[in-house]
């Protein structure tokens, strides 16, 4: 049992101004989405949900971000989950389909998760907590973002009476939250992309056990970075983009950003925010998750630092400590979804810091792509700076981390969480700022790792305890992209 009792709290709404932004809509039209790299055209919310990537290569960004008074985040205090989710995304939907009942939506979405308080927080220390992003139905953060943007696809699919075929990659959770949030839907092909051996035994059943005929799971003879890359590609091919309607799931969409903000405000008011500022570590590999909380700071929160937690493969932390982001090779860990060395979302925040100027940031993105790395100028590495800390963590630090936790508190984290606690303790904050580490999984996702750490088998929730029973289905594919181009065609529902 663990020594500490779960702080549940509730959140409520208001109206919403939006800051402007120079040389851009005036805010009384509806919301616009620019692309990072300024050649594609401006899009509404429903046509940047299905796109995903924007046809120039860049992401998208709004042009304008609303912002919330402190007033107004302050009233936050009298909702509960799914009613700040509706009230936080609401401005980013604006002309959208989903804009008559955005809050039915986000009851539907949070409705099956375990808890009654959907993201609780727990406390481990003075001003020390935890946010547990673990009880959905995958048992991982992504499933706070996708069980939403699933229902969203849906509707706005049915809307325009058209269909979409959705590729993505996964670095472990990210397929199996979204294979849950698609599965059995008529208008959607789902294919998921994951590195063959380099996921949990759970984070690969999760996905391949899934029996729906328009689930399709992919293992390739490869790391997490040669899927991402086999997806961006096959966003590059208009042709093929266009004749499968290719859409995704991965923190490249916009859509999944938006629905993370949500517990950055949740937690943030729930130990004092707007009257004190807080802080957030975040186990971080793509960048997606800690970007959608500097999202959050940029609407009104009161942040005063994100703390990025890298494992050996340190990429995001090297580059905070020097201003240069330069790729190394992939090494297997025991946080196998920070195995990453190409963090895609960091180009979001690079487009911020740069001044929003798309032709610099894409000159980066081809000089990343040709010599496996760039250095950004000082003025904007500054600016990060201000905002965005690095720590890391290797395995056998993770695993003492993952002890001592248990021994302080009787709570069991994964290694995710480890090295997001570790960073956040690690970060030289004044003791007086609250501390928000976000718990990305749950411990029974990686059970060797929790059990060598303190000698306990952490179980699967009810719903999952036949996990290993369950009859795996995947297909084994090489790291060739014409050869997973080709799959794709073959079983996409066209």
């Amino acid at each position: 049992m663990s020594k500490h009792s779960v702080l549940e709290l509730l959140i409520g709404g208001t109206s919403i101004r939006r800051l402007p932004t120079i040389g851009l809509p005036e805010p009384s039209s509806p919301l616009r989405y620019i692309s990072t790299r300024a050649r594609a055209p401006q899009l509404g919310f429903d046509d940047v949900l299905l796109s995903g990537l924007a046809n120039d290569g860049g992401l998208y960004l709004p042009a304008t971000w609303p912002q919330f008074s402190a007033t107004e985040i302050a009233s936050f205090a009298g909702l509960d989950y799914p009613a700040l989710a509706a009230r936080i995304m609401a401005p980013f939907v604006e002309g959208s389909v989903l804009a008559k009942d955005l809050e039915g939506l986000t009851r539907q979405a949070y409705a099956g998760f375990t808890h009654s308080a959907v993201a609780p927080l727990k406390q481990l220390a003075a001003n020390d907590w935890l946010v547990e992003l673990f009880h959905g139905p995958t048992l991982a953060f992504k499933d706070y973002a996708l069980q939403a943007v699933g229902l969203m696809f849906d509707r706005v699919l049915k809307a325009r009476g058209a269909r979409i075929t959705i590729v993505g990659a996964t670095s472990g959770d990210t397929g199996s939250a979204a294979i849950e949030a698609t599965k059995n839907k008529d208008a959607v092909d789902i294919f998921i992309l994951h590195p063959e051996g380099r996921t949990s035994d759970v984070q690969r059943r999760q996905m391949t056990t899934v029996d729906a005929a328009n689930v399709h799971n992919i293992a390739v003879r490869g790391t997490f970075d040669d899927c991402q890359d086999m997806v961006k590609a096959m966003f590059a091919d208009e042709a093929f983009r266009n004749d499968i309607r290719l859409s995704a799931v991965n923190s490249i969409n916009w859509a999944r950003i938006m629905a993370q903000v949500v517990y950055y405000f949740w937690a943030g008011v729930h130990v004092g925010a707007p009257q004190r500022a807080v802080a957030f570590s975040v186990p971080t590999g793509n960048f997606g998750n800690v970007f959608a909380g500097f999202v959050a700071q940029r609407m009104g929160l009161p942040v005063a630092k994100f703390i990025v937690g890298s494992n050996s493969n340190d990429i995001l932390t090297r580059y905070f400590e020097t201003g240069a982001m330069t790729m190394s090779g992939v090494v297997p860990t025991l946080s196998p979804s920070m195995d990453i060395q190409v963090s895609s979302n960091f180009e979001r925040l690079l487009f911020e810091s740069m001044g929003r100027d798309g032709a610099a940031v894409s000159r980066l993105m081809d000089q990343f792509k040709q010599s496996n790395g760039y250095a950004v100028p000082e003025a904007a590495h500054r600016e990060m700076l201000k905002h965005f800390a690095g720590q890391r963590l290797d395995d056998k630090g993770t695993t003492r981390v993952i002890s001592e936790i248990y021994r302080e508190t009787g709570e069991l984290i994964d290694p995710h969480t480890a090295v997001g606690v570790y960073a956040g303790r690690h970060a030289g904050l004044d003791r007086g700022i609250p501390r928000l580490t976000l718990a990305t999984a749950h411990p029974a996702k990686f059970p060797a790792a929790v059990e060598a750490a303190t000698g306990i088998y952490p179980p699967l929730p009810q719903a999952l305890t036949d996990l290993f029973d369950r009859k795996e289905r995947f297909t084994t594919l090489n790291n060739d992209l014409s050869e997973v181009k080709a799959f794709v065609r073959q079983h996409a529902r066209r």
